[in-house]
């Protein structure tokens, strides 16, 4: 379960963000949506009218996935939801195959030439080669 749970979360953020598919709402959102961020309402309809509106340049980049049962988190970067970049983690409840749940923690994407490591904010564990595309 847990591993579907990740795939099927990867996938609905994939269909909605990337393809910006709303049909993708449909098949893998709960009608009865709880949001935790505190700019978004419950519910689907600001989910719709977000991909809706987001700028032609707005790009999103799955990244690691961790899942432990029915929650799930993963990391991911978003290009032109505002000025700089964002470097996320989206933690979602997924119950019966929908995501019902839904918290954020978000921060500006910082070079990695600026940072004290040297080291980029968005990237995979050195031990795992794994490209984001293939989990």
């Amino acid at each position: 379960m847990t591993t579907h749970n990740a795939l099927l979360v990867k996938q609905a953020l994939i269909e909605l963000f990337v393809k910006r598919d709303l049909s993708a709402i449909d098949r893998y959102w709960s009608s009865s949506y709880i949001q935790h961020n505190p700019s978004i309402p419950d519910g689907l309809e600001l989910l719709r009218d977000i991909v809706m509106n987001l700028p032609r340049d707005f790009s999103y980049e799955p990244g690691m996935v961790v899942a432990d049962g029915d929650m799930v988190m993963i990391h991911g970067r978003y290009a032109g939801w505002g000025p700089k970049p964002i470097v996320a983690v989206d933690l979602f409840l997924v119950k019966n195959g929908r995501l019902v749940e839904h918290w954020d923690v978000m921060q500006e994407e910082v070079p990695s030439s600026i940072t004290k490591s040297q080291r980029p904010m968005f990237s995979f564990p050195q031990w795992r080669q794994e490209s984001p595309s293939s989990i």
